[in-house]
């Protein structure tokens, strides 16, 4: 129990002074908290409809929003919100968002790899659409099945997805679909300047062996 809140219910037969003095706590302080009662139990009033709110959000979104997608969407909903509130009130009410797995390191530095030429001298910009392009592949965790692969193709003007394509390795192939679906949205590629993100590696155990090509230069 609080201590204020026992002298509270004990004021009348032992006295302020003697509970206080009893339970190391300052009249002073006492006083303080009984004054702001009426605030309290406003903002534990304000919180618990807080709470609903953000129940109602979670499990619109399948329990998987936390603290800063939470925030967002009830700013979106016109509500003035902190987010260190949503956090406090979460945590009061035992909520929290699907939290992903540790990051694994799914590829490995090769030092006898050809380094791959940078086409772009890392500016990552381009004046118009269909100019420069960079490309990167990323893993897909799937449960029990280990890793799906991602090779993607940006447009560094519009900073939008040119193409892309998915498998389960990391072979020529993977680029070279995703390339030809670039190809397919932005017409010929000829002449275009498209360079990795990454350094040449190789895979963990875990992947088939791959043949990642040293660059994405277009042909």
């Amino acid at each position: 129990m609080n201590r204020f809140q026992f002298v509270e219910d004990h004021q009348q037969r032992f006295g302020v002074k003697r509970l206080c003095r009893v339970l190391g706590v300052a009249r002073s302080s006492f006083y303080h908290w009984k004054a702001t009662a009426a605030a309290r139990a406003a903002r534990k009033a304000d919180d618990a409809a807080l709470a609903a709110r953000i129940r109602t959000v979670h499990a619109d979104f399948d329990g998987t929003y936390g603290v800063p997608r939470i925030t967002a969407e009830l700013r979106d909903r016109g509500e003035r919100v902190n987010h260190k509130r949503i956090a406090r009130v979460m945590r009061g009410i035992g909520l929290q968002g699907l939290r992903l797995r540790r990051r694994q390191r799914t590829t490995i530095p090769d030092p006898a790899a050809a380094k791959a030429p940078d086409l772009i001298g890392r500016d990552f910009t381009a004046p118009a659409p269909n100019l420069r392009y960079v490309g990167d592949i990323t893993y897909l965790p799937v449960g029990e099945r280990g890793f799906l692969y991602l090779a993607t193709v940006l447009d560094l003007h519009s900073r939008r997805l040119a193409g892309w394509a998915i498998a389960d390795h990391m072979r020529t192939d993977l680029v070279l679909d995703a390339l030809a679906a670039a190809q397919r949205t932005r017409g010929s590629l000829a002449g275009r300047s498209c360079t990795p993100t990454t350094a040449p590696s190789t895979p963990p155990e875990r992947s088939p062996p791959p043949a990642v090509p040293p660059a994405f230069a277009s042909r």
